[in-house]
Order: C-alpha cells, then structure tokens, then sequence
C-alpha cells in the first residue's frame, strides 16, 4: 500500500475520524516509515498551534460603527422602497382619474381597458425606476467634477 493512503489517514487520525482497524493499521505504518512519521509530526505541530490560535477581541467602538454601517444601509434600503412605492402610487392615481372617463366608458371593450390600465402602470414603474438609477449613479459619479 502507498504512503498516499497512510497521509489521507494520517489527517483522520489528527481529527480523530479513524475506527480502531485504521487506526492500528497507521501506526504500525508510522513505525516503519520516516516519511510518514515526519509528516505525522509536522501536522501534529500544526494542529497544535492551529487549536491555540484565538481570534481578538473586537472593540465596542467597531461594534458600534458595524451596526451603525448595517443600520444605515437597511435603513437607506427601506426609504427608497417607500419613496419609489409612493410615486408609484401617486403617478398611478392620477393616471387612473386623467383615464376614468376612458376606463367608466361602456363602449370600449375590458381587454382594452386592461391593456391601457396595463400599459400605464409600466411606464410608471419604468419611469420611477430610470429615475431612481439616474440619481444613484450621479450620487456615484467620479467623474462629476472633471470638466470636459
């Protein structure tokens, strides 16, 4: 059997994955192979400072600014929500009173009433959202500044 099968067991060995059979089988291995011994030391070494690493404690200060950073994002999330919603909304109402006579009259046909109603909306939405992207990319721009 090849030492590439020992170095596989070798890590099961270290993470104490091996039944006895395994575990038998790889430490007469070790006993008569240099190789896998000092690969077997060198992964023990490592383990060891591995398991004695600790992360640092982090301050209350960036805590504080972390939250902070995740508050203002959800809260900036939340208000363009809103604000694209209620122009919606808005843009939506006074679409639907400029067109309720066309929508209240009986001689056009409810598929053509919905297509307008349908058409409508989109633009609505489209137009709010170009609006919305327009102001976050010039917000964005770095190039504001360099005249051309």
């Amino acid at each position: 059997m090849g030492c590439e099968k020992f170095e596989f067991l070798i890590s099961g060995l270290l993470d104490r994955e091996l039944d006895t059979s395994q575990e038998q089988m790889l430490r007469g291995h070790l006993r008569v192979c240099e190789k896998c011994r000092r690969k077997h030391e060198e992964l023990l070494r490592l383990k060891e400072v591995t398991d004695s690493v600790r992360f640092k404690d982090l301050s209350e200060e960036v805590w504080a600014g972390y939250w902070k950073s995740i508050y203002r994002r959800v809260e900036r999330s939340l208000g363009w929500i809103l604000l694209s919603a209620g122009a919606i909304i808005l843009i939506s109402f006074g679409l639907y009173e400029s067109l309720s006579q066309f929508l209240a009259d009986p001689e056009v046909s409810l598929l053509v009433k919905i297509g307008v109603s349908t058409l409508g909306l989109g633009f609505i939405i489209l137009l709010v959202s170009v609006i919305r992207e327009r102001i976050f990319a010039y917000r964005r721009d770095r190039y504001k500044e360099v005249q051309r």
